[in-house]
């Protein structure tokens, strides 16, 4: 596991307002650490944990963080994190303690313009290779985040526009509502 600081603005107060900026500020931060490493990586895990909570918990990670405001999120990459090419299956057999307060996923995509969308083949294995190999192939990388709360928030890089980052609720819907139900698990093991 990788603990890494998250900075930002935000409130202890706990409003919505404050929990998106929370959310934000802890996904930019994942953002530029996946980032440092280049592009075409794995999808990545990370639970978020308030910073607080996971000093008092575990002190010698202090100096393993770059920030150590404790009302920010510290986010906890979950190394064992290996879903292949479906992520939405990866994090659908994921379930959280109740120590983590959020959780977000990295991941990277390539995409064809629209107007290419019609001459996509029907096979799956067919379909990668053309859109790999198309010369209008943009390629993305994604971070999504949830907070135990519902609050959803994404931020997204274009490999294309590396100074520009994209950021908003409803980037990626299926991964936001993915991430979210990783927080609904309920004990089944009810005795």
């Amino acid at each position: 596991m990788s603990p890494q600081s998250q900075t930002g603005p935000g409130a202890p107060d706990g409003g919505l307002a404050a929990a998106h900026e929370l959310l934000a500020a802890a996904l930019v931060e994942i953002e530029r650490y996946v980032g440092a490493s280049g592009w075409d990586q794995p999808s990545r895990l990370f639970a978020l944990a308030p910073t607080a909570r996971l000093l008092e918990a575990e002190p010698v990670l202090a100096g393993q963080l770059t920030v150590t405001a404790p009302d920010q999120l510290s986010s906890i990459e979950q190394d064992d994190f290996h879903p292949g090419q479906d992520v939405l299956a990866g994090l659908a057999a994921i379930a959280w303690p109740d120590t983590v307060a959020g959780c977000a996923v990295c991941t990277e995509r390539s995409f064809l313009p629209a107007g290419v969308e019609d001459r996509i083949p029907d096979d799956p294995d067919e379909a990668a290779e053309f859109v790999a190999a198309h010369p209008a192939r943009e390629d993305i990388r994604v971070v999504m985040g949830a907070l135990r709360d519902g609050t959803t928030y994404g931020v997204a890089r274009l490999a294309s526009h590396p100074d520009e980052l994209l950021a908003g609720d409803g980037l990626v819907p299926a991964l936001s509502g993915a991430l979210v139900r990783t927080f609904e698990w309920e004990d089944t093991d009810q005795s």
